[in-house]
């Protein structure tokens, strides 16, 4: 197995779930360091049941992990296959996004089986209603803005939140309603500053609130620049905060363990069971799976009744 992409809480607990599930099912484990760029590096080792003692608990992967462009080109996941036929792998779970789902189905077209289990914190993968890393990554920025929140207060300022979300609104969205944060910017949905920002600051000026928080995907533009126009605009000491990383780290929650446990258990599974070129996905609650095709083809947006809850209340 491999962890491949950005690293996200949980991937930990879904590492363990395959080793031990694995083990109890009588395969040799072989854990691959740094995604497919470890991989095409041969960069393995065995697993072994206290291998993935003591890592629940710990954020990142154990794995580590890494990006690599280079397995779109054809050689290398030629090489890629033969290398892991070397190694006697006879079956690959890959934990990631997007990416590396493509790159298990390039594999699992050329012959070895492949299981992914959707390791995000974007949550963006739209065949499964969650992804491994989505619900830690929401808590660290409600905790964070929770701080914001004590000095923004303390000096009535309007705090500018940026989180991460290249495409994908999700993380801002529910940490924005999480946090009571006046507005929230995705890149799904268009906005005016003045018509969704400004004059709901005034509006809400009226009613006696002092101090603002908004929040911001990375995908919708820089805090810095959107700060420094909400301040021109309104006179009020406005406060740009881009969270970064801190986003991707620390102890994944509860939900966490147990979503990601349940899906490398699932993943074993289907191994088991000769299957192959599979996701393994939550919908309606429960851990089910998609053919890596069909996961692939489908695309996801913001929940919008949330989106629309948020603005209702944020008033």
């Amino acid at each position: 197995m491999l962890t491949s992409g950005g690293d996200a809480p949980g991937m930990n607990a879904a590492v363990r779930a395959v080793v031990r599930m694995g083990i109890k099912s009588g395969f040799h484990v072989i854990g691959i360091e740094r995604g497919y760029a470890g991989l095409l590096e041969n960069e393995m080792r065995d697993m072994h049941l206290r291998s993935v003692s003591d890592i629940l608990q710990r954020g990142g992967t154990v794995l580590y992990s890494a990006r690599c462009p280079e397995f779109k080109e054809e050689w290398n996941i030629a090489r890629a296959k033969e290398i892991c036929e070397g190694a006697g792998i006879e079956a690959l779970v890959t934990i990631g996004g997007d990416g590396t789902f493509r790159g298990a189905l390039e594999l699992t077209r050329r012959g070895l089986p492949c299981i992914g289990v959707p390791g995000t914190i974007d949550n963006d993968i739209a065949a499964s209603q969650y992804t491994v890393g989505f619900d830690t990554a929401i808590n660290t920025v409600v905790q964070m803005v929770d701080r914001v929140r004590d000095t923004s207060q303390s000096h009535d300022r309007c705090s500018v939140i940026e989180v991460m979300g290249r495409h994908s609104g999700h993380i801002a969205l529910y940490a924005g309603i999480a946090c009571g944060a006046l507005a929230i910017l995705v890149p799904e949905i268009p906005f005016n500053l003045e018509r969704d920002v400004i004059t709901k600051m005034v509006a809400t000026l009226r009613t006696g609130k002092q101090h603002f928080i908004v929040m911001l995907a990375e995908g919708v533009g820089s805090a810095v620049d959107i700060a420094e126009k909400i301040e021109s605009l309104t006179g009020i000491e406005t406060q740009p905060v881009v969270l970064g990383h801190v986003q991707r780290g620390g102890s994944p929650t509860a939900l966490e363990r147990v979503v990601a446990s349940a899906m490398g258990h699932h993943a074993v599974e289907l191994i088991a069971e000769g299957k192959s070129g599979r996701v393994v996905v939550q919908r309606d609650g429960r851990v089910t799976d998609l053919p890596i095709e069909e996961a692939l083809s489908m695309s996801k947006t913001i929940d919008m009744d949330l989106y629309r809850i948020a603005g209702d209340i944020s008033i």
